[in-house]
């Protein structure tokens, strides 16, 4: 069975840095694209930033400068480097995987459990 487990979540200044991770857990035949979503109470969620299985990239308008998506394919693991953090970025953080289990005949999108991520001014 497949999982994605997040962390690196937290709460952090005005300006300060977090870097969240995910690993991908269970057997997986292919997984070209992993992400990061995240959402505010009451909003919807949206993409931060995906990533392509050879690196390429996608971000956010609001984020493009500040934040760096990146994985390691023998790891399973996406990272999402985050800095000059805003307030407005605070929201939970949710892993993305689209992805083919071992075995399945099917492409899915599979979420992980999502982290907390606290900007203060």
């Amino acid at each position: 069975q497949v999982q994605l487990v997040e962390s690196g979540g937290g709460l952090v200044q005005a300006g300060g840095s977090l870097r969240l991770s995910c690993v991908a857990s269970g057997s997986i035949f292919s997984m070209p694209v992993m992400g990061w979503y995240r959402q505010d109470p009451g909003k919807e969620r949206e993409l931060v930033a995906s990533i392509s299985s050879s690196g390429t990239a996608n971000y956010a308008d609001s984020v493009k400068g500040r934040f760096t998506i990146s994985r390691d394919n023998a790891k399973k693991t996406v990272y999402l480097e985050m800095n000059s953090l805003k307030p407005e970025d605070t929201a939970v953080y949710y892993c993305n995987a689209y992805l083919r289990p071992l075995g399945g005949s099917g492409w899915l999108d599979y979420w992980g459990q999502g982290t907390q991520v606290t900007v203060s001014s």
